[in-house]
């Protein structure tokens, strides 16, 4: 593997794990202490996908169909998201309810305000853009490996 590519996944790791730690660490913030990162996080998958099972959020979480059943519950309980019965009546769907969409809004805001504040110093304009042109093109290939 060219040693670049190696060095973009290590970096891209780093950030994605250590980052959201930070993130956490140094938001003060209600939505932090009530829900946890992978409530979020899964809330924010049920609305990147619009309706999805709890099997492909497994998938997509890398967790087993125990820590979602979990997860699921909680959100369900607190109304954030509900189930939505299909034709085929043995798979059911998870989609956002209007209280979930608020927390997912709310979460969003906090972590793109913390982040313009941290970064509107240290990343040009310019940087942005190539950033914005590179995870475009990034989601485009991954998109199209058929997750």
């Amino acid at each position: 593997m060219d040693d670049r590519l190696k060095e973009a996944v290590d970096l891209f790791q780093e950030v994605m794990f250590f980052g959201t730690e930070r993130v956490i660490r140094a938001v003060d913030n209600p939505l932090w202490t009530e829900f946890s990162p992978e409530q979020i996080q899964t809330l924010k998958l049920i609305s990147t996908e619009s309706h999805i099972t709890s099997s492909r959020l497994a998938l997509l979480q890398s967790v087993h169909k125990s820590a979602i059943s979990s997860r699921i519950k909680k959100l369900l309980q607190k109304d954030l998201i509900r189930i939505v019965q299909t034709e085929d009546r043995r798979e059911k769907m998870l989609e956002l309810t209007d209280a979930g969409k608020e927390v997912l809004e709310q979460s969003d805001k906090v972590l793109t305000d913390y982040l313009e504040k941290l970064l509107s110093e240290q990343i040009n304009d310019e940087e942005i853009e190539q950033f914005l042109t590179f995870f475009r093109k990034l989601k485009n290939i991954i998109k199209t490996d058929g997750v």
